[in-house]
């Protein structure tokens, strides 16, 4: 086996379990909303998981070149110029969805969940386009929504029944599912954080791979001692 082989089957691993992981945050705030209400589409976490940015971005996405990757020790099919360019274009798939799973979870964590961005907290709120998706988010990237001890504040300053708690009483006021609002909050922002650290490493790993696959193609591709047995 090659050191581009071998790299292949280590990738492949690696993108598997990013896969799955993926697959797995997207599906908790679904589940959540299933178990709270019966239903899906009412009193949603956020929009975003509707996006499906870990099941389509970092899942179905990642699956050829997973499975590719995979079959590289057992049946040889990267031990030609073809086998690692084919590797190369699947990846390149790959990082696309890591792309749209990265912007996705930024978006996510710039707004935060519905709970604090609107009063129906409904689907009929949300926006599905690819102008809300390439948006610009750096400048009021700050998560106060999830540091402030209330979100719903922002929405209702005005309101004198809202009080706040001291930045040391935090922690232990915040990181408590004691209500709805903190249990959105958190979910949302774990669930996020964990898609957008999935998405910078199948990212990571895909570019490698498309590297790979190319010094692959110029190194001549074939292992000796595979070609021998053939």
């Amino acid at each position: 086996m090659t050191c581009c082989e071998g790299w292949t089957a280590c990738n492949g691993f690696s993108l598997l379990v990013l896969l799955l992981l993926g697959v797995t945050l997207n599906v908790i705030p679904l589940i959540v909303n299933l178990v709270d209400e019966d239903q899906f589409f009412k009193n949603p976490i956020s929009c975003f998981e509707w996006w499906f940015p870990g099941i389509i971005g970092a899942g179905v996405m990642a699956i050829p070149a997973t499975t590719m990757s995979l079959a590289a020790r057992k049946r040889a099919c990267c031990n030609s110029k073809t086998g690692m360019f084919l590797s190369s274009l699947l990846n390149a798939i790959t990082v696309i969805g890591a792309a749209y799973c990265l912007l996705v979870s930024i978006q996510a964590l710039a707004e935060g969940p519905l709970i604090c961005n609107s009063q129906s907290n409904t689907t009929s709120s949300c926006e599905f386009s690819l102008e809300n998706l390439t948006a610009s988010y750096y400048e009021s990237f700050d998560l106060q929504w999830f540091f402030e001890d209330s979100c719903v504040s922002r929405m209702d300053s005005n309101n004198p029944s809202i009080t706040n708690t001291t930045a040391s009483n935090w922690r232990v006021y915040n990181l408590h599912f004691n209500s709805i609002e903190n249990k959105h909050r958190i979910i949302h922002f774990s669930v996020f954080l964990g898609l957008l650290l999935v998405g910078i490493l199948e990212m990571l790993f895909g570019l490698s791979q498309i590297i790979i696959g190319f010094l692959g193609c110029l190194c001549g591709g074939v292992s000796k001692r595979r070609s021998q047995i053939v």
